[in-house]
């Protein structure tokens, strides 16, 4: 669908990340080096800014359920007032993803459990190195 897409990491104040953005930029690396026209960077403020710095044309956001797509349209609204030279694109993941969040996947490998058919390989790596798990 695009020539280049930037994976950017929100600097996000409000909540507190299980790992760094440093670690989260390199999670991301290892699971795109295979693309290459993926970038990896991070931002910290507004994404209509963000996205107008980077001559952006599309934000991705996915939906998971009905439940997401309110907040996400206000979120679109106020970003297309802010910045009107972007679309945001909504993506369904697949079916079998629609349950999936990060809490779910950080509850279950804190509780040691398998999360390999969750996550790729390097981020389920970091995740037992993080919760110590065997």
């Amino acid at each position: 669908m695009f020539d280049k897409v930037v994976v950017a990491v929100a600097i996000n104040d409000a909540k507190v990340p299980l790992f760094s953005l440093e670690e989260r930029k390199t999670m991301l690396r290892e699971c795109t080096t295979d693309l290459a026209n993926v970038e990896i960077d991070s931002f910290d403020g507004l994404l209509a800014e963000y996205v107008k710095e980077k001559s952006g044309d599309a934000v991705i956001r996915g939906l998971r359920a009905v439940s997401d797509f309110e907040f996400e349209f206000q979120l679109a609204l106020i970003n297309r007032r802010m910045n009107e030279n972007f679309e945001t694109i909504f993506m369904m993941p697949k079916e079998e993803f629609t349950f999936l969040s990060s809490s779910i996947v950080k509850t279950i490998a804190r509780l040691g459990g398998n999360v390999s058919e969750f996550v790729p390989p390097n981020v389920e790596s970091f995740l037992k190195a993080k919760f110590q798990c065997k």
